[in-house]
């Protein structure tokens, strides 16, 4: 079997527990591959086809980078936390003995969570009036802001090819359930079971009191078109990542990806404990 490692590089802690498990699962007879990263030794990322697991050393951000190398591949992802949220990880240090976590991971016994993703196709027209499309990977979230140039952004909204609303004001969050706990949450968007497999519609400080948080099912397609009454420069982020367009954009739409996430945890109740401990303070012995 062979481990894929993803550690946060900015936290020493992280590498050093990498370091350890890779130690240890050398002896157990396990290959282990290492992601690349700007303060490592590691020039490219090798090929993670044929790896069985893929653990997270890090916060959810690290999780999050994992997911992306990943790209819609459906290898389990068990996330040990080292950061300061970890509301998507399985275990930390201070809670579980992490060579036990691990362990637990590979015999099988852990809890798989299965999360859907989300696939943006962002369109932008160049200045010879060609189109380019830029396909994106999400677990999180897509978000269309206005951009340092707009003081605001005007769109239209549809969803399989009903039209919602037109909108003016900071712009939209499109999650899946996964991501619901981020931005969109932020923005006054509902907290989600990571069992729903459609998707999550925020308005970002809309510029009425009638624009609402909409949920859509697991088929649709959400489309945003720019407006040409207000044209604008939005900025477009993919998880937190900004994307860079080669030319104005034009609209993006977003639906269900072709792959899912799987997370290990220790049980479906795995994430109300985070949810109740994140967002409430609550802590839980486990």
């Amino acid at each position: 079997m062979k481990v894929f490692l993803v550690p946060n590089y900015y936290k020493q802690e992280a590498v050093e527990s990498g370091l350890m498990l890779e130690l240890w699962l050398s002896r157990q007879g396990y290959e282990v591959a290492w992601a690349a990263d700007q303060r490592s030794k590691i020039q490219s990322t090798p090929d993670v086809d044929d790896a069985d697991l893929v653990i997270t050393l890090g916060g959810d951000g690290t999780l999050l980078r994992a997911a992306r190398i990943l790209n819609y591949r459906e290898i389990p992802i068990l996330g040990l936390s080292y950061g300061h949220l970890g509301f998507l990880t399985a275990a930390s240090p201070e809670e579980r003995d992490i060579l036990q976590v691990v362990s637990d991971a590979l015999s099988g016994e852990l809890h798989v969570s299965r999360r859907a993703t989300i696939a943006a196709d962002i369109v932008s027209v160049r200045d010879d009036g060609t189109k380019d499309v830029v396909r994106s990977f999400a677990l999180n979230d897509m978000a269309l802001t206005r951009g340092p140039l707009s003081d605001m952004v005007e769109f239209d909204i549809t969803v399989s090819g009903h039209h919602i609303d037109r909108l003016r004001g900071d712009g939209v969050v499109v999650s899946t359930a996964t991501g619901s706990t981020g931005y969109a949450l932020s923005a006054g968007g509902p907290i989600v079971s990571p069992d729903y497999t459609g998707m999550v519609c925020v308005p970002i400080a809309p510029h009425t009191i009638q624009a609402r948080a909409f949920l859509t099912s697991p088929s649709d397609v959400v489309e945003i078109f720019m407006s040409d009454d207000r044209p604008s420069v939005p900025a477009i982020a993919i998880d937190g990542q900004f994307i860079t367009c080669d030319g104005t954009v034009e609209s993006v739409a977003v639906r269900r990806g072709p792959g899912d996430v799987l997370l290990l945890d220790y049980g479906p109740e795995s994430f109300y404990n985070s949810v109740s401990r994140v967002f409430y303070g609550v802590r839980h012995d486990r």
